[in-house]
């Protein structure tokens, strides 16, 4: 089993609920939103933004992972990068990124009445925009399919 597949796995046995699932898929997406409308604001050099490096350095980190599947994250942090620049108002970004966390905490405590997986592993905040990206592309099926 690749790398990949054994962390996705891993995921999906912490989110195997549709009503956590779709508090996921908000509650990743503004929470992303909320970083890289935070990150857009710290200039780097020769015009980069910190949001644009970190787009950049998780494409590379997927990369190693999955190819396929890092083009669909690099597509997914891109739109959700693009519309926080056209927000443009990081306290926008604020209230998206603590919204994005209490939709998070409403999937675990209401529907999976579980710990959110990133208390076993931190590597799962990582995890959890590729996973979103694996379900909807219906890319990696053989790691998330474990979800019952």
């Amino acid at each position: 089993m690749k790398r990949v597949d054994a962390l996705l796995g891993d995921y999906a046995s912490s989110h195997r609920t549709r009503g956590n699932l779709a508090c996921h898929a908000v509650g990743i997406s503004l929470i992303l939103f909320g970083v890289f409308s935070f990150l857009g604001q710290v200039p780097l050099v020769r015009g980069w933004t910190a949001s644009e490096a970190l787009i950049g350095l998780a494409f590379v980190a997927y990369a190693t992972l999955d190819v396929p599947l890092a083009l669909g994250v690099l597509g997914f942090a891109a739109v959700l990068d693009l519309a926080a620049r056209a927000v443009g108002d990081w306290r926008v970004g604020a209230c998206a990124f603590v919204v994005g966390w209490i939709f998070q905490a409403i999937g675990h405590s209401v529907y999976e009445k579980n710990k959110p997986a990133f208390f076993r592993n931190l590597i799962h905040l990582l995890v959890g925009p590729a996973y979103l990206v694996a379900e909807t592309l219906k890319l990696r099926r053989s790691a998330t399919r474990s979800r019952g």
